[in-house]
C-alpha cells in the first residue's frame, strides 16, 4: 500500500455509478505490524519528554493532533493537559516552566487548553500589550510567536477584545512577513486560509505532514512515518464505506424514482467522513451518511418539485408517521416516505440493541421539525411573504437540516443516553442551535446555487436588504459574514461550558460545523473546488512511505 494509487473517478456531481476500489488493496499483514510497532512507541516517548519538558510535551501533543494519530492516545493526552492545566491554575495564571513571557509557548497552552475545554482567561495576553493597550510591535519579528497568536485567536468567545485585537494584529503581520519568506511563505498562506479550529484536521494531514519534514529528529522521523501509515489504513477503511453507501443507495432506486433530486452519495458521506472521524465509528459514518441522503431529498422534494397542496400532505404524513395519508401524493413522494420510515426504525433498532435505549421518538421528532420548517418556507415563497429577519433565521436554523444530523449523531454514538440529556436534546439547545446558524448563513452568502437546483431558497441577505433599504449588497454579506464569526464564538464558548453531553458529541458537531464552509464554497462554475480537491486527497492518494518505491 504506497505511491502506486488506483485510478478512481470520483466527483460531487450526480452518481449513479458505485466507485471500484476493487484493485484497492488491503494494507497487507505486515504493513500493520510495522504499524503497531510504530505505535507502540509513541506514548514511551511521549512519557519521557513530560519528564523532561512540558513545552515540548505540548509541542508533540499539537504534532499528534494535527497528524490526526492523537486518537490513539487520548488517555495519555488528556492526563497530561489536565495536570498542566491544574498547574497552570496553582501557579496564578502563569504556565508554570521556562517561557512565561515567550509569545509561542502562551499562545500554544492558551489554544491547547482551550481545545480541550478548559476555561482559560485571556489575560494571558495582557503581558504582550504596550501602555497604549495595543500588542508590543516587536513582537511582528517573531513569526513562530505571530503564527501561534493567529492560531489561538480563533479560540476566542463573545466580549473579549483582546483576542479579536490578536487577530488583527497576527494577520497584519503575517500578511507582511511574506515578502521576506522563502519556504515559509506556503506554510503561512496555508495557516491564514486554513486557521486551525475552523479546519478539518484529517482533511489537512497531508499538508501538516510536508509542512514538518524539515524535522529530522528521531522522535519527528518517528511521527511522520506513523502518520502517513495511519492515513493510508483510515483511507482504505473509508473507501470501504463509500462503497457500502453507493451500494445501499443504488439498491434503494430512489435515484430512479426521484429525478428531480440530487444524485450525490460522495457528498453525503463526506459529512459524515468529516464529521465522524474517529475510525471506530464506521458503522456510524455509514448510518449518518443515510440520514445526510435524506434531509438533501426532502429539500428537494420541496425545493424543486412539490405543489403546495401536496407538500401539505406529505408534512402530515411526516407528522403522523404514517403511510395511510399519503395515497394522494405522487408516486415518488411516496417512495420517499416509505424508505424514510424504513430506515429509521432501522437505526432505532440498532440503537436499542446496542445501547438500550430506543430513540424513535426523538428521531421522529427531529424529521417533523425539518418537514414543518420547509413547509413554511413553501408558504412563503406561494405567498410572495417576506419574512423578518427573526421569522427568518428562527425557521432557518431548523430547515437547514443540521439539527437531524445532530440528533442522529447522538444515538449514533451512543453517550450519554438518559432522560435529561434527551430533552435537552429534543429542545434543540444551543450546542445544536448554533451549527445551523452557522450552516445557514453560509448557505445565505449565495455564493452559487447548488450545483443545477432550480428551486426557491430563500435569504437572509434578502431579508435582511428589505429591513435595511439603505444597505448594499456588500454591506450585507459583510454582515453576515460578521454574524458567522460571533456565532462560532458562541460555540467555542458552548465548549467550555458545563455539558451533559459528551466530549465526543461535542466534537463531532464541531467538525460538522467545519465542513460547512467547505460545502458551500461554490465557484462561479458550480462547483465545490475546494472540497474536490480534499476527496481526491482523502480517497484517491495513499502517502508513500520513505522506505516505499515509486
Amino acid at each position: 500500500m504506497g505511491s502506486k494509487n488506483t485510478s478512481i473517478s470520483l466527483n460531487l456531481t450526480n452518481q449513479s455509478s458505485t466507485p471500484d476500489f476493487s484493485l484497492v488493496s488491503r494494507p497487507s499483514q505486515d504493513y500493520m505490524d510495522l504499524h503497531d510497532i510504530k505505535l507502540k512507541k509513541v506514548p514511551q516517548i511521549l512519557r519521557t519528554i513530560i519528564t523532561k519538558s512540558p513545552l515540548d510535551s505540548l509541542i508533540m501533543i499539537d504534532t499528534l493532533q494535527r497528524f490526526a494519530i492523537d486518537y490513539h492516545f487520548q488517555e495519555e493526552i488528556q492526563a497530561f493537559i489536565s495536570r498542566q492545566y491544574m498547574c497552570f491554575i496553582d501557579a496564578g495564571g502563569c504556565l508554570g516552566f521556562e517561557g512565561d513571557e515567550n509569545l509561542f509557548n502562551v499562545s500554544l497552552c492558551f489554544r491547547l487548553f482551550s481545545q480541550n475545554g478548559y476555561n482559560v482567561p485571556t489575560d494571558m495576553f495582557n503581558r504582550f500589550i504596550d501602555k497604549d493597550g495595543k500588542f508590543r510591535q516587536k513582537l511582528s519579528n517573531d513569526l513562530g510567536g505571530m503564527m501561534a497568536l493567529y492560531q489561538a485567536s480563533y479560540l476566542g468567545i463573545e466580549g473579549e477584545d483582546i483576542l479579536d485585537q490578536a487577530y488583527v494584529f497576527a494577520r497584519k503581520n503575517l500578511y507582511d512577513s511574506m515578502p521576506r519568506l522563502d519556504k515559509k511563505q506556503g506554510v503561512i498562506n496555508y495557516l491564514l486560509d486554513h486557521p486551525y479550529h475552523t479546519s478539518l484536521t484529517r482533511f489537512a494531514v497531508k499538508e501538516y505532514i510536508k509542512n514538518h519534514e524539515s524535522e529530522q529528529g528521531t522522535c519527528d522521523m518517528l511521527l511522520q512515518e506513523l502518520a502517513k501509515m495511519d492515513f493510508n489504513i483510515v483511507q482504505f477503511i473509508h473507501r470501504q464505506e463509500l462503497q457500502q453507501v453507493f451500494l445501499w443507495w443504488s439498491d434503494l432506486g430512489l435515484a430512479q424514482n426521484l429525478k428531480f433530486a440530487r444524485d450525490q452519495p460522495l457528498k453525503w458521506y463526506m459529512w459524515s467522513m468529516a464529521t465522524l472521524t474517529d475510525p471506530k465509528y464506521s458503522n456510524q459514518r455509514v448510518d449518518l451518511a443515510k440520514t445526510v441522503c435524506f434531509v438533501y431529498m426532502m429539500d428537494d422534494i420541496f425545493d424543486v418539485f412539490g405543489t403546495l397542496d401536496e407538500l401539505v400532505l406529505f408534512t402530515e404524513s411526516i407528522n403522523k408517521w404514517e403511510l395511510d395519508a399519503t395515497k394522494q401524493l405522487p408516486y415518488s413522494m411516496n417512495c420517499f416516505l416509505r424508505t424514510l420510515y424504513d430506515t429509521t426504525e432501522e437505526i432505532s433498532s440498532k440503537t436499542l440493541k446496542k445501547h438500550g435505549w430506543n430513540p424513535m421518538n426523538s428521531l421522529r421528532r427531529a424529521w417533523m421539525q425539518l418537514c414543518n420548517a420547509f413547509l413554511v418556507e413553501a408558504r412563503w415563497f406561494a405567498t410572495g411573504h417576506v419574512p423578518t429577519l427573526e421569522e427568518y433565521l428562527n425557521n432557518g436554523v431548523i430547515s437547514t437540516g443540521a439539527h437531524v444530523m445532530c440528533v442522529h449523531i447522538f444515538f449514533l454514538l451512543g453517550e450519554g443516553i438518559n432522560k435529561e440529556t434527551i430533552d435537552l436534546l429534543d429542545n434543540n439547545p444551543s450546542i445544536m442551535t448554533y451549527p445551523s446558524l452557522i450552516l445557514r448563513l453560509w448557505d445565505d452568502l449565495g455564493t452559487a446555487k447548488d450545483e443545477n437546483q432550480k428551486g426557491h431558497d430563500g435569504s437572509y441577505i434578502k431579508c435582511y436588504m428589505n429591513e435595511h433599504r439603505n444597505s448594499t449588497m456588500e454591506s450585507a454579506r459583510q454582515h453576515v459574514t460578521n454574524m458567522i464569526s460571533n456565532t462560532w464564538k458562541k460555540l467555542n464558548k458552548e465548549c467550555l461550558l458545563p455539558s451533559s453531553f459528551s466530549p465526543s458529541f461535542k466534537k463531532a458537531l464541531f467538525n460538522a460545523t467545519r465542513m460547512v464552509r467547505l460545502m458551500y464554497s461554490y465557484d462561479e462554475n458550480q462547483r465545490l473546488p475546494i472540497l474536490e480537491k480534499y476527496i481526491k486527497s482523502m480517497l484517491c492518494e495513499s502517502i508513500p512511505l520513505y522506505n516505499e518505491e515509486d
